[in-house]
């Protein structure tokens, strides 16, 4: 930058005098510079030497420069140093940055800038400089600033003694403090809530990096951690190769690990991960992941492994070895998904591990299985699949292939089918057909499983564990289940249906339905010891179809009140269909969840599954009144009861699992069902179900559950009471509790906790408590946990995690496990 003056100009000094100005005018047009003057007699001068500020038109010279546009009260010129001396309220708009300062003097000689006085500089990119006294290079690229503060447009900001700038893209502060916290609004002056002090911060703008040097870490201005050194990438950097925050565990299995990460930014479109941590009682985990973006899609591969030190930290106290007593140990993961078009997707997720319990053991940090939520537990099953999905107006299509891979101790791998693929397809018509809704739906499931899976259904059974053992005399319907079958199991199922919806001139709401299913089914089943007496083996074909019609009727009666409505509705559904067939010929893989409650009560197929349909005549009927206040709020009403019409009840015809019995419906006429649901307004809800005995009107079944969310707090209670249902294992009745609630202290702090009890043992099942801190630029989380584990023996683990987030610097978790309650096998 140069600012070109005439060698003899008319003045000395220009001055707010008319006359002296007008000879400076004279003199400066005589150069080819421009004046323009302010109401308020500043004045602005443009020379033809340097750049116009950035959102202005750009005017150049006839020697191509840009020019600089200076605003000031007074303008001084000292010829004999060759100084020129801007004063008061100086701005100065050069190549879109803005200086401003009480004074500003420019040395044409050195081409440095002289700023001194409430200094401000807010450069191109939006940072600003604040400082007492600044010395720059006439292209601001290089120079030094005293009692330097600095805002940048991310919202961190740096201050500093003294700092200086060379080269345009190298600052070092000296005496320097860093930080991403607003300063506080009440109180300006108080130190923010963390800060970094370092005797000197240097700031490479090329490579995007800040270093620290003698640093220290201060939380509220209490110093908490000191650090030699240590560098971190500048905030404007989203991807940055280098180490990352380490991380601290213990656990008395690998002792006390240190987890410290490198990134690699290998390219914009894909990264890697580096992840050693260091155990002091196993030695080397090495662990590792690479990601990759594509145009369609993206892709990720991880892998971990160790060779263990101490494996005999997995032996159990009575001398048996679990998983993980071996030398090696690890895992390979993968997951893609990838867009076809914009309705079709294909992806597919793999894992292979060296033993079930590695995941469970290590929680390998970049593993997809990693519980890095303090209130969730491990995973207990590993998925491996290939997919392929698709989403239209009207219909929907997925398609995979699934290996599930037991994670727990107690799963035995040969048990655990292989899903060839499992195929779904659904479509709905888009016109109407007969004056109603016509769609069908499609299922197609092939499957293999190497050995029978049994299950204790008796005290006996579950005490001399006879459901496991090699023994095929006491295997039998008496005493066990039969979970799965040993062999290769496949179906293909197709159900087309119709439904209409009428509604004559008193209100009345007919709805007249139909379907017709067609099941065709191959089976391949072994002839292991005991599952002839649950199925036929060999190969065999199956064949069974389904036609169903029925009616379903709604009466609505409405009451309007000046406080709000009430509307009591009665309902029946009669079901027409002929006997279910092939029961206890066909396994049941997806079908033996069954939970009989309000919300399948005018379900025409109860079953949860393709293996098993609903067969029988049969009349579902109750009634419900709705209340609908003004206010918002409403009260909800169900009692109903299902009754066998004609044929034979599903539910009363046991297969290989018992599915149906002990379920409420395997009677002519089913248990009664009920629901209340109260919610006086958006903070409180309460709502309960119930099952009751059809004979004695004894409770089988009850839930109740209340909510409550103000704006500061939430909380949630579940009771639950189940009765016993021996006949598909569960042989005592059951009862327990579940609460959990979050309490916003204020805008930034929470504290939140979660209980399971087990009211018949008398004990906590799952604990968490945390304290959390959340703001612009702190995450801090404090976590007591208390879960299960199935590695080793059955185990309740306690454990206090710590985990703190610095926005721009990284984050970084330390847990310990307390110790350990465990039933010795």
């Amino acid at each position: 930058m140069a600012v070109r003056l005439c060698t003899r100009p008319p003045a000395s000094r220009l001055n707010r005098h008319a006359a002296a100005r007008v000879v400076a005018v004279l003199a400066l047009l005589a150069c080819g510079g421009t004046v323009a003057f302010t109401p308020a007699h500043a004045q602005q001068f443009t020379f033809p030497a340097v750049p116009a500020p950035i959102k202005k038109p750009v005017r150049i010279d006839q020697s191509g420069q840009k020019q600089m546009l200076v605003q000031a009260r007074e303008i001084n010129y000292d010829y004999t140093h060759n100084q020129v001396s801007a004063v008061g309220n100086v701005q100065i708009y050069y190549g879109g940055s803005t200086l401003e300062a009480d004074k500003v003097i420019y040395d044409q000689k050195g081409k440095r800038l002289h700023a001194e006085g409430n200094v401000r500089l807010t450069e191109e990119d939006g940072k600003v400089t604040y400082g007492e006294t600044m010395d720059l290079a006439d292209d601001y690229r290089d120079g030094f600033v005293d009692s330097l503060r600095l805002d940048s447009p991310d919202q961190t900001r740096m201050a500093a003694a003294r700092a200086e700038r060379t080269k345009g893209n190298y600052t070092v502060f000296h005496s320097g403090v860093y930080t991403a916290c607003a300063p506080c609004k009440d109180d300006p002056k108080k130190p923010p809530l963390w800060q970094v002090k370092a005797a000197r911060i240097i700031h490479d703008q090329g490579e995007k990096m800040m270093y620290f040097e003698d640093a220290r870490l201060e939380f509220f201005g209490m110093p908490l951690a000191y650090l030699p050194y240590f560098s971190a990438p500048d905030p404007t950097v989203k991807r940055k190769t280098g180490v990352l925050m380490p991380a601290v565990t213990n656990t008395s299995k690998y002792g006390t690990g240190i987890d410290v990460p490198y990134y690699w930014a290998l390219a914009p479109d894909y990264d890697a991960t580096f992840q050693p941590m260091y155990t002091t009682k196993q030695g080397l985990l090495l662990q590792g992941e690479f990601r990759q973006r594509l145009i369609n899609g993206a892709y990720s591969i991880r892998a971990a492994g160790i060779h263990q030190a101490d494996k005999e930290a997995f032996r159990r106290n009575n001398g048996s070895t679990t998983p993980g007593y071996r030398d090696n140990r690890g895992s390979v993961e993968s997951s893609g998904q990838f867009a076809i078009t914009n309705r079709w997707i294909w992806g597919w997720d793999a894992l292979m591990v060296s033993d079930r319990t590695f995941l469970q053991d290590y929680n390998p940090r970049l593993s997809g299985y990693a519980v890095n939520d303090p209130l969730r537990t491990g995973a207990t099953e590993g998925i491996s699949q290939l997919y392929i999905t698709g989403l239209g107006n009207r219909s929907y299509f997925d398609a995979r292939s699934i290996y599930y891979l037991g994670l727990s101790e107690s799963d035995s791998q040969a048990q655990i089918p292989v899903v060839h693929p499992v195929i779904d397809y659904k479509y709905t018509f888009d016109r109407p057909i007969l004056g109603g809704e016509l769609g069908y739906k499609i299922n197609f499931t092939s499957l293999t499983r190497t050995q029978a899976n049994f299950d204790a259904v008796t005290s006996t059974a579950l005490l001399s564990n006879n459901c496991v053992t090699a023994d095929p005399a006491v295997k039998t319907s008496a005493n066990c289940l039969l979970r799965g079958a040993p062999g290769t199991f496949s179906r293909f199922s197709a159900e087309a249906n119709w439904r209409r919806s009428v509604t004559d001139r008193f209100g009345q709401v007919f709805t007249p339905f139909a379907s017709v299913r067609a099941d065709f089914a191959s089976l391949s089943v072994q002839n292991d010891a005991n599952v002839g007496n649950f199925i036929s083996t060999g190969e065999s074909n199956v064949v069974r179809a389904m036609p169903t019609v029925g009616l379903e009727y709604r009466y609505p009666f409405i009451n309007v009140q000046p406080w709000g409505t009430n509307t009591i509705e009665p309902i029946a559904q009669v079901i027409v269909r002929p006997n279910e067939t092939k029961i206890g010929s066909l396994p049941n893989e997806d079908a033996q969840t069954l939970v009989f409650d309000d919300s399948n009560l005018f379900r025409v197929d109860k079953f949860s599954g393709w293996d098993r349909v609903e067969g029988g005549g049969r009349l579902n009927y109750g009634i419900q009144g709705t209340t609908q206040f003004n206010s918002g709020g409403f009260v909800n009403l169900l009692f109903g009861q299902s009754y066998s019409l004609f044929g034979q009840n599903s539910f009363a015809v046991a297969d290989a699992s018992n599915t149906g019995l002990d379920s409420g419906l395997d009677t002519r006429r089913s248990d009664y069902v009920a629901r209340a649901s109260y919610q006086p307004n958006s903070t409180y809800k309460f709502t309960s179900r119930f099952r009751f005995d059809q004979a004695n009107f004894e409770m089988q079944r009850m839930e109740l559950e209340t909510s409550a969310n103000f704006d500061r707090w939430n909380a949630l209670l579940l009771y639950g009471d189940y009765a016993a249902q021996p006949e598909i294992g569960f042989l005592s009745r059951r009862r327990g509790m579940l609460g959990s609630g979050q309490f916003k202290i204020d805008s930034n702090w929470v504290v939140q906790g979660s209980a399971l009890y087990d009211l018949d043992s008398e004990k906590f099942s799952q604990t968490s408590v945390g304290l959390g801190y959340v703001d612009d630029c702190l995450i801090l989380g404090l976590n007591y946990i208390t879960n299960y584990t199935y590695s080793g023996n059955v185990t309740a683990n306690h454990q206090i995690m710590l985990q703190l987030s610095l926005r721009t610097l990284g984050g970084t978790s330390v847990s310990q496990k307390l110790g350990a309650q465990a039933n010795q096998n």
